[in-house]
């Protein structure tokens, strides 16, 4: 435990004031690696924290631990691109400041790397989408508090900040900054739980197969685009839900869709949303296939503001009854997990 008392010697003023924000637990442990234990782990990019970088962190944490492990970063700009891998469960990474502690990285798909089995040769391609996230999570029951995550490429194309493979994982009041394909949700089954979040992009910012339920979230909407594009498998009953949500733009944005389906049986809801007049009276969009029209599981339910238009909805959309909607709870979409705990 010396470095813990080290951290409290030199940043004691600095550690009570943000204490409340994560649930932080100090235990002696015997284990033979220090690190395998339930204490927090502490990151500070001014050299105050034990670690510099947040990936130096994930990387003494033990495989499939059946403990909470809080990783604290303290405020600063962190440039790494951060995986959390498949073997790691219960981590939470938790910001000193949401708005002034940024995990961020710059790649678009359009970066020209060596061609996949052709390196010798001097050829390249395309990044492509999937490789140019910010913040990638593999692992299982993984939260991500009060933080920033960030994709700050130029628009020169797909730039993801967060891309999501692991199932149960849970966002709190977390901004997610970027352009094109911001959000991917990248697994069909897997659960996302996202609460108090601010979500920015361009087109397609949200996008993927999985099962996503936004809690208040504010939603902005950079350009005249898409804001959706889920890809929810037939088999999957629920894709997309976003519920007392706001959606929001930026200056000259007047002509935004709600979604359009990425695959023929893309699955979103928004119930009690606030909707600004930058969204479109369609609302939806086929993406230049009248035969999503027959498979897109586009809902609405107690919309309200000026972007809020019942009776223009493209026809195929549907308007739930009260009853439909009092149907869709948290804890049914979700299951057996309970994101709330």
């Amino acid at each position: 435990m010396k470095q813990t008392k080290r951290f409290f010697n030199g940043s004691k003023r600095w550690f009570l004031g943000v204490l409340p924000l994560c649930l932080l637990t100090f235990l002696p442990s015997g284990a033979a690696n220090k690190y395998d234990n339930p204490d927090t782990l502490f990151v500070a990019r001014d050299g105050t924290g034990e670690f510099r970088t947040i990936n130096e962190a994930v990387e003494v944490c033990r495989a499939f631990m059946e403990y909470h492990k809080v990783i604290f970063v303290k405020k600063g700009t962190y440039k790494e691109k951060l995986i959390i891998p498949s073997w790691l469960t219960n981590i939470e990474i938790c910001g000193e400041d949401v708005e002034n502690t940024i995990i961020t990285y710059d790649d678009h798909a359009n970066i020209q790397i060596p061609k996949i089995g052709q390196e010798a040769s001097g050829k390249t391609q395309g990044m492509g989408t999937f490789r140019t996230y910010t913040v990638k999570v593999e692992g299982q029951d993984i939260t991500f508090k009060n933080i920033t995550i960030e994709n700050n490429a130029a628009r020169r194309g797909q730039a993801v900040a967060l891309h999501t493979e692991g199932d149960r994982l849970k966002f709190i009041n977390v901004r997610f900054l970027g352009n094109q394909d911001t959000v991917y949700t990248g697994v069909g089954g897997t659960r996302l739980y996202f609460e108090n979040c601010y979500i920015e992009g361009t087109t397609d910012f949200i996008f993927g197969p999985s099962t996503a339920w936004f809690e208040q979230c504010t939603i902005k909407s950079k350009i005249n685009s898409y804001l959706t594009a889920a890809s929810t498998p037939k088999n999957i009953e629920y894709g997309y839900i976003f519920n007392r949500c706001k959606l929001i733009t930026t200056e000259g944005a007047d002509k935004v869709f709600l979604g359009r389906p990425w695959r023929p049986y893309a699955y979103t809801l928004f119930i009690n949303t606030e909707m600004g007049d930058h969204i479109r009276p369609e609302g939806w969009n086929n993406w230049g296939n009248p035969a999503n029209e027959q498979t897109a599981r586009y809902m609405e339910y107690g919309s309200t503001g000026p972007g809020a238009n019942a009776k223009a909805r493209a026809p195929w959309a549907k308007q739930l009854t009260k009853k439909e909607a009092s149907n869709i709870t948290l804890q049914k979409v979700m299951g057996d997990w309970n994101p709330k705990l």
